[in-house]
């Protein structure tokens, strides 16, 4: 977290009001992107549930190449930096492929995965 001086009486009333309306926006997006997020990740639960159903493997690596390959692309059209964009979707990836292994060992166990650890499918589904 930053710190900042806009509680201060030094700045400018017309900045503090454009600070606020700039932030409040952020948080906006930023609430967005978790509920993005949160619906991606309950669509790759159902396909973590599908591939342990037929004993698939958790990860997809050719599926997750094309992905990382798609959003680098969208994100240079977006003018976000596309190394950004890559490491963001290897962070889900990752998280992905750990819940499918989860869903795959319940699965294998005759249980089923926690109530409390959300899972999800292949990263790239």
């Amino acid at each position: 977290m930053t710190t900042s001086n806009t509680g201060t009486g030094d700045v400018d009333p017309a900045v503090r009001e454009e600070l606020v309306r700039l932030r409040d926006s952020i948080d906006n997006i930023d609430a967005a992107v978790v509920h993005m997020l949160a619906e991606r990740f309950k669509c790759t639960q159902q396909v973590g549930r599908l591939k342990a159903e037929h004993r698939l493997p958790p990860a997809d690596p050719a599926r997750e190449a094309r992905q990382i390959a798609r959003l680098r692309a969208l994100a240079e059209n977006a003018k976000l930096d596309p190394a950004f964009a890559e490491k963001f979707l290897n962070f889900i990836i990752a998280e992905v492929i750990r819940h499918h292994e989860h869903i795959a060992d319940a699965a294998v166990n005759g249980s089923t995965p926690s109530a409390n650890r959300p899972t999800t499918a292949s990263p790239g589904e």
